[in-house]
């Protein structure tokens, strides 16, 4: 009896089945079920392209803290790269940049009062040891005010496309460690904040525009002012730095962050067999729900552990790769313009999924006028996943692209061969007309 009972459960399960009533369990699940990071948010990106291999809570503004500091990097070297500012020049301190660098509670490196420091020696001290009283000097260097800072920084945050934040002030403090100097308009309560996708696009214009910071974020250690008896040694608060307490190989950047609001963060980059990724953690914890020093470095691990073992940085076309589709010409010596991409087209490839990818042509018209110079832009070839399981971008239509540009020049065919076919198309398109009538 039992025996039967077993062969008729047996029987009922493969009808199921066989019916489709019992769901095949997913084969993949999104990695946001498998990292169980504990921060309360965080995000992985490609550096080259912007793909996104892993995001949480990624559209919420939290707090940043110092990591507002990349903002004022971004800003001083956009300064530097269009002569407004030199790295030699000598700034003031002021008495607000004075009496905040004296506060040995906070990240500073203490300043004279009117004496004369020079940018590069105040940019160090901010993106290596987070120094508040040299950020304060360098936000009053290029804005004349923190208050008039804060309009540039706007301003670049909505150049950015940046999406859920609120800039108060130039040091990602709370403004009530600003002792009643905070810039007008704010809070005195109030913090910089800003969502970690945002924070991600902060990061990812500052490598890409100015690749030359992580020269400076990936220095471990630094005298200021050596030689003098204002020296003081800084360490880099990046503590994933390869020769520091939490080293990690590839690490060189970028900027972590503390305040009693916004818990420990950490804006990280690393690159690794040819890929560079960026991973911003927001108000890490540990398994205890504690935000420590140490958490930030723990979960950025694991983001990092996550990006580089299961992704690969992959050409699925190379530059001058030629599409099998062509574009019209009019007038031209050759009627149809062969096409190839401009440059590569790069997509983080997750581990088996290389064969996932297919080419879709885009045109932005379907027809050019001769003459028609090698290089002009028809069109985008796009990357399409087969299952669509992509993530994002932090820019762009949400798939990897690259442009598409003709081969070659075009000349425009002389008058006689424009004659001849324009004759031939009256012809042509009066048999098309009359074919049906004439017989």
């Amino acid at each position: 009896m039992k025996k039967s009972l077993q062969k008729m459960a047996f029987a009922f399960l493969v009808l199921l089945l066989s019916a489709g009533v019992v769901q095949q369990v997913p084969k993949k699940a999104h990695a946001q079920d498998q990292l169980d990071i504990h921060a309360k948010a965080a995000i992985i990106v490609d550096a080259d392209n912007g793909q996104i291999l892993y995001e949480k809570n990624a559209e919420q503004a939290l707090g940043i803290a110092s990591m507002s500091k990349m903002m004022t990097e971004y800003l001083l070297l956009k300064a530097i790269h269009e002569k407004k500012v030199s790295w030699n020049q000598k700034v003031t301190i002021s008495d607000y940049a004075y009496r905040i660098s004296q506060n040995r509670a906070l990240s500073n490196v203490p300043l004279r009062k009117g004496e004369k420091y020079t940018v590069k020696e105040l940019f160090q001290a901010m993106a290596i040891y987070s120094a508040n009283g040299a950020t304060i000097a360098i936000a009053e260097t290029l804005g004349g005010t923190e208050k008039n800072y804060l309009n540039m920084m706007n301003k670049q945050a909505k150049a950015f496309g940046l999406t859920h934040y609120k800039f108060v002030n130039a040091t990602g403090l709370n403004n009530k460690d600003l002792q009643g100097m905070q810039p007008a308009g704010t809070g005195r309560t109030e913090e910089n904040l800003v969502s970690a996708k945002s924070v991600a696009k902060i990061a990812y214009h500052l490598i890409h525009d100015y690749p030359e910071i992580l020269q400076t974020t990936s220095m471990a250690k630094m005298k200021f002012r050596a030689g003098t008896d204002d020296e003081i040694a800084m360490q880099n608060w990046n503590w994933m730095l390869p020769s520091l307490v939490y080293g990690r190989q590839g690490v060189d950047g970028l900027k972590t962050g503390n305040t009693d609001k916004a818990g420990y963060c950490f804006t990280g980059t690393a690159k690794q067999n040819g890929m560079r990724i960026i991973t911003v953690v927001l108000h890490a914890e540990d398994a205890n729900g504690n935000s420590t020093i140490k958490s930030r470095f723990d979960v950025t691990n694991k983001l990092m552990d996550y990006a580089f073992n299961n992704f690969t940085e992959k050409t699925l076309y190379p530059k001058g790769y030629q599409v099998k589709k062509t574009v019209t010409v009019k007038s031209g010596k050759e009627k149809q313009a062969s096409i190839v991409t401009k440059a590569p087209l790069k997509v983080a490839v997750k581990n088996g999924e290389g064969k996932m990818y297919t080419p879709v042509v885009k045109f932005d018209s379907k027809q050019i006028t001769a003459p028609v110079k090698k290089g002009t832009k028809v069109g985008t070839l796009y990357a399409r996943h087969k299952d669509g399981q992509e993530l994002g971008y932090l820019y762009g239509p949400g798939t990897a692209h690259t442009a598409l540009v003709t081969k070659t020049d075009i000349e425009k065919a002389n008058w006689f061969v424009r004659m001849m076919r324009g004759i031939g198309g009256f012809f042509g398109g009066l048999w098309d007309h009359t074919a049906g009538k004439l017989f």
